[in-house]
Formats: structure tokens, sequence, C-alpha cells
């Protein structure tokens, strides 16, 4: 136990020292200044001048929303076109069919949110081609949307700023080229040194001692991985994720899947106290973020490594924890810190089963996919954690007789609508949902046993809706496994919940900045809040908490919670 205790504080310790550089180097690439892929300018020219872009025209908050949505849209109709015609394609050794087209839209806007809610399995239902020019493309690209949205609501803040945010088309170029790409071929080279395949022949069949054959699903899955990870999206090769030995070979890669699940969202908070100047603020931040993913993950590694109760009152051996649904490789307490980092982050990988965890595992769960900025995605975590900064500045500012203010700008009624209306509605619209999916369950001609949506019913059941929506609106992407999630309803849903997830936060950020932007900068004053202060810190954690732990204490106490006090009770 001290041991695994060891490791993983070892891992984080490793993660905030790769960071600290990275993020350091990320402001030098979004000022333009990047001389360590100077080589790299002649081909961006180039992209630029065939695309007839002005990689050099300044963009206000409604120019770059628009460019934003745009590509978005292309990648979308691109998405769902080689989804519904993968079957006539080539690179398709195993004759795998089209997807249906409700099960095709999902996916498309699961990968182009960077959710990778997966209601396929990757080895049976996608093709080489789709795995590669599909799933693993718009892994970059919803990277680097993110990061150059993320980007642009910094450039917004910053003091004695033009009336612009920047260039998008230029930002989501050097994300791919200077930050994403690069990381992810030297991830990949250390992925296949460890055994991960990367092949686009056809699955072998394999005769076992007894005489017995089974075939192995293989595949360009080294090219695949890294992004997953690094762009906090996910999406795995195969339906198991990083259970699957292909994906996770060894504990090797375990441990690197773990640094770089952390890397990014850990650099961008250096970067901002790099871009900005307030190196102080970055730490602050830091630490309140650190502090959320303990308190998330810590209760999920306590829950998992005591046993099930059920279990335990039956006088089963339970020294190795709850092991239902985990994987034996790595054991429950590997399992559950796994689980607790894909939580904070919303990259949604997994190496074990959620459906088993014990329901004060899935409490921290919900909780912690709902707040989304304890670190978060790649990009998307500073942007749900700047909604936070604009309520905390404004309530804190007012309790203590102050006008509210910002970075030298004023917090008006219309920044604070926003940050308020961004924040209601990613409590709001994932309860929404889970209640009608209950009502259906409920009143539908035979309930569940017609519908066959859930292989486990009453609190439970309701616990796998709730998780399915809270995570697919945070771009978690995980799933409780007794959810049948290939369904009309399901499909069209979660992809409802997916857009307004990653849309809703990303326009309000560039609203916000954008207004923050045009008022007249003045020097702060001595009595102004300080946002790079301890004080400051404590405050904004204890705001995060309050604010979605008593806005779904209802909603986790009709299920997990429910479940909790009926297993021990």
């Amino acid at each position: 136990m001290y041991g695994e205790i060891i490791v993983s504080l070892l891992i984080f310790i490793a993660s905030i020292a790769l960071a600290q550089p990275l993020g350091a180097y990320m402001a030098k690439v979004y000022r333009g200044e990047s001389p360590l892929l100077r080589f790299l300018d002649p081909l961006e020219k180039s992209i630029f001048k065939f695309c007839r872009i002005d990689s050099a025209a300044e963009m206000n908050w409604k120019q770059y929303l628009f460019a934003f949505l745009c590509i978005n849209s292309v990648w979308l109709f691109w998405g769902i076109a080689i989804l519904l015609s993968q079957g006539v394609l080539f690179f398709n050794p195993v004759h795998i069919h089209s997807m249906e087209w409700t099960l095709a839209l999902n996916s498309a806007i699961s990968f182009i949110t960077s959710t990778n809610l997966q209601h396929y399995s990757g080895e049976t239902d996608a093709t080489y081609l789709s795995q590669v020019s599909v799933f693993t493309f718009l892994q970059f690209v919803s990277a680097g949307a993110s990061l150059s949205a993320a980007v642009a609501v910094v450039r917004g803040i910053r003091a004695h700023s033009s009336f612009n945010l920047g260039n998008f088309y230029a930002d989501f170029l050097r994300s791919l080229t200077r930050i994403l790409l690069p990381l992810s071929c030297i991830t990949a080279i250390l992925f296949m040194m460890n055994g991960m395949p990367m092949t686009f022949h056809s699955p072998q069949r394999i005769v076992g001692l007894q005489g017995g054959s089974v075939t192995v699903a293989s595949g360009p899955i080294a090219s695949m991985i890294p992004i997953k990870d690094l762009g906090s999206n996910g999406g795995g090769f195969f339906g198991p994720n990083d259970a699957h030995p292909f994906e996770n070979p060894n504990f090797s890669t375990f441990v690197i899947h773990s640094i770089l699940i952390f890397l990014l969202p850990m650099a961008f908070i250096f970067f901002i106290g790099y871009y900005l100047s307030q190196r102080r603020m970055s730490i602050i931040l830091l630490g309140v973020m650190t502090a959320g993913y303990l308190c998330i993950s810590i209760p999920i590694i306590i829950e998992e490594v005591s046993g099930n109760p059920l279990q335990i009152s039956l006088g089963i051996n339970t020294l190795e924890g709850n092991m239902e649904g985990k994987e034996v490789r790595f054991g429950s307490f590997y399992s559950a810190y796994y689980s607790g980092e894909n939580i904070v982050i919303p990259t949604g990988s997994i190496v074990a089963s959620h459906d088993s965890y014990n329901p004060l595992s899935a409490v921290m769960m919900i909780i912690g996919m709902q707040i989304d900025s304890f670190f978060g995605g790649s990009g998307t975590g500073w942007i749900n954690m700047f909604m936070y900064l604009i309520i905390a500045v404004f309530i804190g500012t007012l309790m203590i007789g102050r006008t509210p203010e910002m970075f030298g700008r004023k917090i008006g009624n219309r920044e604070m609508q926003i940050a308020i209306g961004v924040s209601i509605s990613s409590i709001f619209l994932p309860l929404a949902f889970a209640a009608i999916a209950m009502t259906i369950c409920l009143y539908y001609p035979g309930g569940n046993e017609s519908l066959g949506w859930l292989s486990n019913k009453d609190t439970h059941g309701f616990t796998t809706m709730l998780y399915e929506y809270v995570s697919s609106y945070a771009g978690n992407g995980s799933e409780f496994s007794g959810l049948t999630g290939n369904t009309p309803f399901w499909n069209l849903t979660t992809s409802f919940i997916m857009l307004c997830g990653r849309f809703i936060p990303i326009i309000g950020a560039l609203m916000v900045a954008g207004l923050l932007q045009s008022k007249q900068y003045t020097t702060p004053s001595p009595v102004t809040l300080k946002v790079d202060s301890l004080t400051f810190g404590i405050f904004i954690f204890v705001l995060i908490f309050v604010l979605s732990a008593l806005s779904f204490l209802p909603a986790l106490m009709i299920g997990p919670l429910s479940e909790h006090f009926l297993m021990r009770y």
C-alpha cells in the first residue's frame, strides 16, 4: 500500500516537473517566438497560402468564434460521411459494416467535442480507415481547437491588450505542429518500444495449446493512443480501452499514460503564468486544482481499496480490495487511482469498469466530472475555471465593498450573467435529461424490460443514466457498463448534451474575454481583490465545491448515496 502511494506521488511530481518547462515553451509558441521548431515556418506558411488564410489578421471574439464553429462543422460532416460509408471503403480487412446513422452522428460529435463517448466497440465496429481518418484525426484537431480557444481567453484578460483575441487559424496550426504532433510522435515511439502494435495487417487467428483458436484484433494503435491522452480525449482503439493489453501492455505504459494525461492540463496552468507574467497566480491555480484533484481521487481510492461491504458481510476475503471489474494487473489501488485521474481530467480512459465501483466512488466521479475545472481538459479546464473566477471575483469584491474587477478591468452584469448561465447549464442539462430518461423507463409500456436500456434497476439504474449525461456534458466519455447506449434515444440525446457541453462554455468564455477586452484598462489599486493570493485560492476552492455539491445533492441522494446506505445498513 505504501509503495503504491509513493509511486502515485512520483507520477504526480514527474508530471509537474515536465509540465513547467512545457508551459514556458507554450508561452513562446503562442507569442510566435518559438525557436525550437523554427524549421516548420515554411511549411506553416505554405499551408496558409494554399488555404488562402491570412494568419496575421487579428480577430475579435466574434470572428474568432465564427472560425472555431465553421471548422468544427467541416469536421463533423467529414466524420459522419466516412462512418456512414466505411463498409464500402478501403482499409477494411475484416469487412466491417457501415455505421447506423444515429451511431455515426453520435460518434462524430463525440470526437469533435473531445468527449469520445463510444457507443461502439472499435475492434468490431470501426474500420482501419475510420480509426485513422476519423477518430485519430478528430482527436488531434479537437484538442488543437480546445487549446486555441483557451489561449484566446488568456489573451483577452492580458493587461493593455488590444481589441482582438489573436488569429484562430494561427493558434490552431501552432497547437498541432509545435505541441501535439511532436509530443505524440515521441510518445508513440515509447509505446511501440513497450510492445504496442502499429500495423495495418488483418487480425491474426491463433491456435492455442488445446487446439482452440481465437482471433486477435490489432491495427494502427500506437498512432491513436498518445493523442488520446495528450488531448484529454480518451477514445480507445478497443472497447476495453486502457484495460486492453495492446493499449496498455505493461506497468511502464501505465505510468506513461498517467503522466501524459496530466501533462497538458498542468502545462497550460504554467503557460498562463508565463504569458500573463502572473507566475504567482498560476501557482495558486495549480494549488487549487491539486487540492480538488485530491479531494476527488482519495475517496475513490479509499472506497475501492477497502473492499465491497456486501462481499465483506458474506465473509469473502477482500484483502485485495474491491476487485470486481478491476484490471488484475494493476489491482484495486492503481485502478482507482487511474479512474480518479481520468475523472478530474476528462480523458475518460479506464482500466476498470466504473459500473462495479462502490457507490461513494460514483458520488465523487459525478462531482468531479461536473466541476471539470480541477485541471480539466487540455484548454477546457482553464475555460471552466475562468467562469468560476468571474463568479468568485464578483462575489468576493462585493463582500469587501469594492467594485468587481479582475486584471484591471471591471466585471459588469453582462459578464456575470454569462458566467452564471454557463455554470447553470452544466448542472441543469444533465439533471433534466436524466429525469427524462428515468420517466421514460418508469412509464413506457413494459418499462425497462421492453426498452432494454439497463442491466441494473432502482438506484443503481438511475446512477447509470445520470452518469451518462454528466460524462457527456463534461467531455469525459467514460460510462457505466450497465447501459445499452447504442440506441436512437441515447445516441441522439447524448449527442445534444455533448454539443452543449463543448460549445456553451467556449462561447461563454470567448464572449466574456471579448467584453473584458473592450473595457478600459485601469491599474489595480492596493485595495483591489488579488486573484493571486492564498485567501482567494481558498475562497474559490470552497465556492466551486459548494456550487457543485449542493446543486447535485438531491440527484446523488436518489442514486449513489441511497445505494450506499442500502449496502451498509
